[in-house]
């Protein structure tokens, strides 16, 4: 039974996170975003990553989980989150590295989504210098959709390149 368990994805194994079911919904989605990652990025080599998309999807994210989550917690971005956002699509990070931004902003982004109250989900939030309104719940809401989105990109370019490196 534990084995078939673990074996289903993250919103079939369980039920109560000690949250508001809206919000496990998400949390399941970001982990199920971790296992995929985890799963698919096993094989490119750092040329692959960046001579593809891969490189950029992996970066972007990192970053604009990060960033989206921010606004979420009602803050504005740091310089740190400028920068990083203009050196995005350009390579450099190593796997390594863009593996363990995922994490990062995952855990900050699954500490926020815990933390919403439901009866804050109509509260508003701000997105980008213009201060694009939002909902908080609609920001969480698309927090995960768009990590969801790019490993979805992800898994595709990763199959691609595994393709390519059979004879």
């Amino acid at each position: 039974m534990e084995e078939a368990l673990s074996s289903r994805e993250p919103w079939l194994r369980e039920l109560d996170l000690g949250v508001h079911p809206a919000l496990a919904q998400l949390l399941f989605s970001l982990q199920q975003v971790r296992e995929d990652i985890a799963k698919h990025t096993l094989g490119p080599t750092e040329n692959q990553i960046w001579a593809s998309a891969l490189g950029f999807h992996l970066n972007h994210l990192a970053g604009s989980t990060d960033r989206l989550t921010t606004y979420l917690l009602g803050a504005s971005l740091s310089d740190s989150q400028l920068a990083d956002l203009a050196r995005e699509k350009h390579p450099g990070p190593t796997l390594e590295s863009m593996l363990q931004a995922i994490e990062s902003a995952i855990r900050k982004a699954d500490r926020a989504i815990r933390a919403l109250d439901p009866t804050e989900f109509g509260s508003p939030r701000y997105i980008g210098r213009r201060r694009i309104p939002t909902t908080a719940i609609g920001l969480a809401i698309h927090i995960a959709e768009h990590a969801q989105r790019h490993t979805g990109q992800i898994i595709t370019t990763c199959h691609v390149l595994a393709a390519i490196r059979q004879p």
